[in-house]
């Protein structure tokens, strides 16, 4: 079975989303230990502490798609943003890439990575 590949940029938000749960989560086990304050405070805490650990995610994410690079995608002809030298069309998946020598070879997320040689 084929590795199931998606955008950089909504992997990193799909990320940042699941530490939210997280949070709430934790946050509502904390009402389960209503009787010991401490073990409340911590659990409320740590939720809270999540919640501004998705802020600060949210917030890099959404600097680093500024910078991105806005390609139409070929496939179905709508707007995407690259990262990187090799990724995916965030509507199709449809594999993309702005280097010339990459072009033809099968999609790896190990293109992006600065120690692999291209001389496969």
């Amino acid at each position: 079975m084929a590795k199931k590949y998606s955008s950089k940029i909504n992997k990193i938000r799909t990320f940042a989303l699941s530490l939210i749960f997280v949070g709430f989560i934790v946050m509502y086990i904390g009402i389960f230990f209503r009787t010991s304050p401490l073990i409340m405070s911590l659990c409320m805490l740590l939720g809270v502490l999540f919640i501004i650990a998705s802020t600060v995610i949210y917030l890099w994410i959404g600097i680093l798609s500024t910078k991105a690079i806005q390609v139409v995608c070929p496939n179905c002809n709508k707007p995407t943003k690259i990262l990187g030298r090799v990724d995916m069309c965030m509507h199709c998946r449809e594999p993309l890439t702005l280097d010339r020598s990459l072009e033809g070879k099968d999609f790896d997320e190990k293109y992006n990575r600065k120690d692999t040689s291209l001389k496969q």
